[in-house]
């Protein structure tokens, strides 16, 4: 049986036009309805017992899936395309964007990868004795309560958890896994009378917790540590917080999903290259400390990224991808909400970016109190904000959107999304791309309703990788071609030679990660191709002539595609065989420099050396008079006549 959609104006107040949804969507779809969730209840359950049934209402979605469960039935997928559509200004030309949201959420999204995180309920409390006492009283039946106290009150003859003593001086880890070191430790002594005493202080005691309730009032523990699972802080003046972080913990024992954000492949990172530093990008952008250094790569702390997606949109090579959902997932959403827009009768959207909580509510806001959305733009949430790259907008740009926004949050990475929107904006060909940052959902109203201008005149589908992709989608917005400037720090660009300082040593061709230095096996050549080329630095890093610099900037013409010489010159001819080998300059150079100030070349036989291929070299040192491979007169093996004839035998058998 064919999915069948439900579509309900909720009591007249929409615009529902059921032959763009019919178009844009292929969806069976009988009448509209006015109230399926009160006085039409029954009709929707009916559709719900038979199966594969979607209903075009968000708002009702727990009423709908209870009627489910009453029903025994699989609950049907809630599609909202009245807050986002319906309810507008505009709501009675939304019918394309009515089928476009629908079609979005009718994806087969590959579910995310995760692993499980136990956590019996060992818990931590730190901070100063009177709240930290409360707080391991009110937890310690349901949670294995340890406090550190960080000052000297009385301790109380509540034994029901552990009371130490000392400063936290180092915390790691995530929920389940948190590992500690105490400076000062001091355990208490239960015995005797009147107050508890403690132990001697000592520095360096260890200790392992599933949780950590920071009630010390100072600075967090961790870097973002609202991002950190399992790491709960409060201040501690202030008592409802205190509950609520003490009803968190409460919460946070069994066994729990946590998600696998990334995807690394390690033989792509262009971290660095014999001990040589190049691209930092995902280590100074992560804001938890997930990533770290690891040798020539980086490495990811599964149990500590929170997803944020910022490094994912930074890294020059594709070596960190998001996996929750796959970039190409992202893709697919994107292409299939023009497609649907324009099956459905539409012409030129626009593409408003935003995250899950924050975005949506905005959007829930000024539909129901104000202007609504135009009609012509198609919201998206995506789970990751900083994880929307300059490649992701332009792949919507190539794919059909006449301009992209993204609405940012309050705890929205701004600088990434800055980083990657000024990007955007230089590849674009003038479509309009920004960030808004509005007060109230009316300011989210009136920022939006504005003219636009055409999208692009041939859409291209956005397949391939994140570099791939980009390039695409920046030759269809840029027909003309040529070079577009780009700002500094941009993943792609030239590399720049000067020809007169560099010797053709070839060192940046050995260590370039990308392939994009390369050199030629016959002749004295330093090779490069553009489009491969990340703008890592490494290369400029470890040039020993400071010959090599860096130019930001996209080559829409076909040569950035294959190798160009940046520098050349002409082989020597072996003074013996006449082979080329080398760099003619070079060689000259080292002989004039080396003729009659080195003690080791004093000997003009051994300065001809140097103007010698490795064959000839090897056989004139092995034919010199200081030959260094020449062994001494090698010793005569001792025979039967040696014993013989040197004097009489005193061998008792001859």
């Amino acid at each position: 049986m064919s999915k069948r959609i439900l579509l309900c104006d909720c009591m007249a107040t929409q615009n529902v036009d059921l032959d763009a949804i019919k178009d844009g969507t292929e969806l069976s779809a009988g009448r509209i309805y006015t109230s399926l969730c009160q006085q039409e209840s029954e009709r929707a359950a009916q559709e719900i017992a038979k199966g594969d049934v979607i209903i075009a209402c968000g708002q009702e979605r727990a009423f709908f899936e209870m009627l489910s469960e009453e029903l025994d039935a699989e609950p049907p997928q809630c599609i909202d395309i009245r807050d986002r559509a319906g309810w507008s200004d505009e709501g009675k030309r939304a019918g394309p964007k009515q089928a476009a949201l629908i079609a979005d959420a009718l994806l087969d999204i590959p579910a995310e990868r995760t692993v499980d995180v136990a956590s019996e309920g060992t818990c931590l409390i730190v901070g100063n004795g009177e709240v930290a006492f409360a707080a391991a009283q009110s937890l310690c039946e349901d949670l294995a309560i340890t406090v550190l106290q960080l000052d000297d009150t009385d301790a109380p003859s509540d034994r029901r958890f552990d009371i130490v003593r000392g400063k936290l001086s180092r915390a790691t880890g995530s929920l389940g896994a948190f590992e500690t070191r105490i400076d000062s430790f001091q355990s208490l002594l239960p015995g005797g009378r009147g107050a508890f005493s403690f132990s001697t202080p000592k520095n360096g005691a260890k200790a392992e917790c599933d949780l950590i309730l920071d009630l010390s009032g100072g600075n967090p523990l961790f870097p973002a540590h609202e991002k950190r699972d399992g790491y709960l802080r409060a201040d501690p003046r202030n008592p409802v917080a205190v509950a609520e972080a003490s009803a968190q913990a409460m919460r946070m024992v069994g066994t729990f999903e946590k998600p696998l954000y990334v995807r690394l492949e390690s033989s792509m990172c262009a971290h660095s290259r014999a001990e040589k530093v190049a691209c930092s990008n995902c280590l100074n952008a992560c804001p938890t400390g997930a990533l770290t250094p690891n040798g020539d790569h980086i490495a990811i702390d599964p149990m500590i990224c929170a997803g944020c997606g910022a490094c994912s949109a930074l890294c020059p090579s594709g070596a960190i991808t998001y996996d929750a959902p796959p970039v190409s997932a992202l893709f697919r959403r994107i292409d299939t909400l023009v497609r649907a827009y324009r099956k459905a009768g539409g012409s030129v959207p626009r593409l408003l970016v935003h995250d899950e909580d924050f975005g949506q509510e905005m959007i829930e806001l000024a539909a129901r109190h104000g202007r609504g959305l135009p009609a012509d733009v198609i919201p998206m949430s995506v789970s990751a904000l900083a994880g929307f790259g300059h490649a992701e907008i332009l792949a919507a740009l190539g794919a059909g959107f006449a301009g992209v926004t993204v609405l940012l949050a309050p705890k929205s990475d701004r600088e990434t999304l800055e980083n990657q929107v000024a990007l955007a904006k230089a590849l674009a060909g003038g479509k309009p791309v920004g960030l808004i940052d509005p007060t109230d959902p009316d300011a989210l109203s009136d920022v939006l309703y504005v003219e636009t201008g055409p999208a692009v005149a041939t859409p291209a589908l956005p397949i391939g990788t994140r570099r791939q992709v980009t390039r695409v989608a920046a030759k269809a917005l840029n027909p003309e071609g040529g070079v577009l400037d780009l700002p500094e720090g941009a993943p792609y660009g030239a590399v720049l030679v000067d020809t007169d300082a560099c010797t053709l040593c070839l060192s940046c061709v050995s260590l370039c990660p990308s392939g994009a230095l390369g050199d030629n096996p016959d002749k004295p050549q330093l090779l490069f191709q553009e489009d491969a080329c990340l703008q890592c630095g490494l290369c400029t890093n470890i040039c020993p002539e400071k010959a090599i610099t860096l130019q930001p900037r996209m080559n829409l013409e076909d040569n950035a595609l294959s190798q160009q010489v940046l520098n050349e010159e002409e082989p020597f001819a072996c003074i013996e065989c006449g082979s080329l080998f080398g760099v003619k300059s070079t060689i000259e150079r080292i002989s004039e420099k080396l003729a009659g100030t080195n003690a080791m070349f004093n000997n003009p036989d051994a300065l001809k050396m140097i103007q010698m291929c490795d064959d000839c070299r090897v056989r004139a040192q092995f034919h010199s008079n200081n030959n260094p491979f020449q062994m001494g007169e090698p010793r005569r093996p001792r025979t039967t006549d040696d014993y013989l004839n040197n004097g009489p035998s005193k061998r008792r058998d001859h």
